[in-house]
C-alpha cells in the first residue's frame, strides 16, 4: 500500500544456551543506557555465566526472549545462521500477585539495541510477552523501567502502561552499613541518675544485727 510503513521483520523465539554471548551484550548495554554499569557489567567468567544461563532457561517461572532479525537464507526455508539479536526482555509472573489471584507477568530487562530501534523489536516483544500472559491466565502485564530512562519510558506509554512503582537498587555492603547506623540510632540512651534534694531524701533505717533479732 503507497505510502504505509514497511512490516518490520523482526520475529521472537525463546533463547538458547548459546545465546549468551548476544545476551551479555544487550544487557551490557541496557546497564550502560541506564547508567548503571557498576550494577551488572556481563564480566563474569564464561563458565559461571553459562550454567547461570542455562539455570534461568530452565527455570519453569521465566521466559527469556530474544528478538532477532532473521538471515537471507530465513525466507528460502534454509538454515539460518545470519541473525542478529536485536531485542531482550526476560519474562516471569509476580509470585505475590498469584497469591492475591490476579497473576501479573513481569517483563524485566527489556532492551532493543541502540542501532536497531524504532523497526519492531519493542512491540515485538511485548506481544510475546502478552501471549505468554494469555497462556499464565494472566490480566496484566508490569514492566521494568528506570524513572531517568526517559525513551523508554515513553515507548511503554504509548503502549497503554501506566506508572505502577519505583524500584530501586542497594549494594549489600551499603545497606549492612546503613542498618548498623540505623540500628544505633535507636538504641535507648541511658537517663542520667536523678538525685534528690537533701531534704527530700528518707533517713535510711539502721541495720539489725543479728544479736539484736535473736
Amino acid at each position: 500500500m503507497p505510502g504505509s510503513a514497511p512490516r518490520s521483520r523482526v520475529v521472537t523465539r525463546t533463547a538458547r544456551p548459546d545465546d549468551l554471548p548476544a545476551v551479555l551484550a544487550l544487557v551490557r548495554q541496557h546497564r550502560a543506557d541506564a547508567h548503571a554499569e557498576e550494577v551488572l557489567t556481563g564480566q563474569v567468567p564464561g563458565a559461571a555465566a553459562a550454567a547461570g544461563f542455562r539455570r534461568l532457561l530452565a527455570d519453569p517461572h521465566h521466559e527469556v526472549v530474544l528478538a532477532v532479525l532473521p538471515g537471507p537464507s530465513a525466507a528460502d526455508g534454509g538454515a539460518d545462521t545470519a541473525e542478529v539479536a536485536v531485542g531482550l526482555a526476560v519474562l516471569g509472573v509476580d509470585p505475590l500477585s498469584v497469591v492475591l489471584g490476579v497473576p501479573q507477568v513481569t517483563v524485566d530487562n527489556l532492551v532493543v539495541h541502540r542501532e536497531h530501534r524504532r523497526r519492531g523489536a519493542g512491540a515485538a516483544l511485548l506481544a510475546a510477552a502478552a501471549e505468554h500472559a494469555s497462556r499464565v491466565g494472566a490480566a496484566h502485564v508490569v514492566a521494568a523501567v528506570g524513572g531517568h530512562e526517559a525513551e523508554r519510558q515513553r515507548f511503554l506509554a504509548r503502549m497503554g502502561f501506566a506508572p505502577l512503582t519505583t524500584r530501586r537498587i542497594v549494594a549489600v555492603e551499603t545497606l549492612g552499613r546503613t542498618l548498623a547506623s540505623w540500628r544505633r540510632s535507636w538504641l535507648p540512651v541511658p537517663q542520667p541518675r536523678r538525685v534528690l534534694p537533701a531534704a527530700r531524701r528518707r533517713p535510711v533505717p539502721p541495720a539489725r544485727s543479728a544479736t539484736a533479732s535473736g
